[in-house]
């Protein structure tokens, strides 16, 4: 692939865009496990793309889904019609969601998904005569995408503190279920439910009557790789439930795979009421992203006249052709070559690699759960984030690897389809990368 004579006009989203633009770092080709640079040089994915490619990359039977649809129907609207494929995928979608979740409305991406998501808790009660309910409650550390509500409701300060007042009713997020006693935890931590009871502190200060919804990842991913401790989610959902307080769980990370089910929902065994999606519904191939609603919220909107719309929500490119069609085509590879059950089966074979890590220079924690997983470096009290950018740097230019990191965390999620050897070269190549450090 020809490389561009001039890097100006691109300004790249979450990159240092003047460093980077010294020495661009470029991905002309996939295929597998690999991305390819101009000079035919294979890097090691170890992180999925940006946890979204699941079922590895330069599947055929994704590209041929999106070549066919294009040529038979390369747009369609959704407000006031509609195409076949968007039924056929809400129906598959909502069939691996849990029971009760049967209503599926789509967007393009886990930013618009976590938007559309709070927006319905709000409408939802305003529908039910219970308007008083605004507020919406995050969590630290949340990553709910980048809309004004997804860092409202995120608890990652980068992502807040540029923007000024951010939105009404978000100034309240519950602890990040982690502390230093967990440290290098495999897995879930068996402490750490009772970090739920903080939502009744804030029940006690604002009144129950005015929250509406809880939103929390059920593992919070770009912001470290925490898991939620054992019995985390089910205290959470019961204080929901005794508040008559909405729980979404952001699954646009861990639903397809990542946790090993296709939603987290069912390793955890806990039922919320909205699931957000995105990312490894469509194997990144086609942007996408949904929520599955419980149909208590979406009947709730199916009252009045016939011709009145029931939502005022939407996009052009809802339930776009090309992105059914990739994500069907997703859906089928996942169904085919049991890449959940996969995933559960590697669950331990990263663990053991990455924990292996823990005596490498500058490691302060190790965590993981499904298949992902966290090193946490020591930061440089003169210049944090600066040994994660390095990581990044060193990866790519003499390891040939392709790692994600937030702040000084490196963050490993391989695809699904990864050999059990693989597993073992990230570790590898990321145990290499540390010595070289300073």
């Amino acid at each position: 692939m020809r490389q561009p004579n001039d890097l100006s006009a691109f300004w790249l989203p979450f990159t240092p865009n003047r460093h980077f633009k010294t020495a661009p770092r470029m991905l002309t080709r996939a295929d597998g496990m690999y991305y390819y640079d101009g000079t035919g040089r294979a890097l090691l994915d170890a992180c999925a793309g940006l946890w979204c490619v699941n079922a590895g990359h330069g599947r055929k039977e994704i590209a041929e889904a999106i070549a066919r649809s294009a040529r038979e129907l390369d747009y369609a609207p959704n407000f006031q019609f509609a195409h076949p494929q968007a039924f056929t995928l809400a129906q598959r979608i909502a069939a691996l969601a849990p029971e009760g979740l049967e209503h599926v409305f789509f967007v393009n991406s886990g930013s618009e998904a976590c938007d559309a998501a709070l927006k319905v808790a709000r409408a939802y009660f305003q529908k039910i005569g219970q308007g008083s309910r605004f507020q919406l409650i995050g969590r630290e550390k949340g990553y709910h995408g980048v809309t004004f509500a997804g860092i409202s409701t995120g608890g990652i300060g980068n992502n807040r503190k540029p923007y000024g007042p951010l939105l009404p009713g978000t100034d309240d997020h519950l602890p990040l279920p982690y502390g230093a006693s967990m440290r290098f935890t495999r897995g879930e931590p068996e402490q750490g439910a009772d970090y739920a009871d903080s939502l009744e502190a804030l029940v006690a200060l604002h009144g129950a009557e005015t929250i509406a919804a809880v939103i929390v990842e059920p593992m919070a991913g770009s912001g470290g790789v925490f898991a939620s401790p054992k019995h985390y989610l089910k205290r959470l959902r019961a204080l929901c439930d005794r508040h008559g307080i909405l729980l979404i769980f952001d699954e646009v990370i861990t639903a397809f795979g990542r946790l090993g089910y296709g939603f987290a929902a069912e390793r955890y065994k806990v039922t919320p009421d909205i699931i957000t999606f995105a990312k490894g519904v469509s194997n990144g191939a086609v942007p996408m992203g949904g929520i599955v609603v419980s149909n208590k919220i979406h009947d709730a909107f199916m009252g009045g006249a016939d011709h009145q719309i029931e939502l005022f929500h939407g996009h052009t490119y809802s339930a776009h052709p090309l992105a059914c069609a990739a994500a069907l085509a997703t859906l089928d590879i996942y169904r085919d070559e049991d890449l959940f059950a996969r995933a559960r089966k590697l669950e331990p074979v990263l663990e053991e690699a990455v924990h292996e890590l823990r005596s490498a220079p500058f490691v302060l924690d190790i965590r993981n759960v499904g298949l992902a997983a966290a090193i946490e470096l020591e930061s440089d009290p003169a210049a944090p984030g600066r040994r994660g950018y390095e990581v990044i740097l060193r990866a790519f230019w003499d390891e040939d690897l392709v790692v994600r990191v937030s702040g000084d965390t490196i963050a490993l999620s391989p695809p699904l389809i990864a050999p059990e050897a693989d597993l073992s070269h990230i570790a590898e190549k990321v145990r290499r990368i540390l010595k070289t450090l300073s």
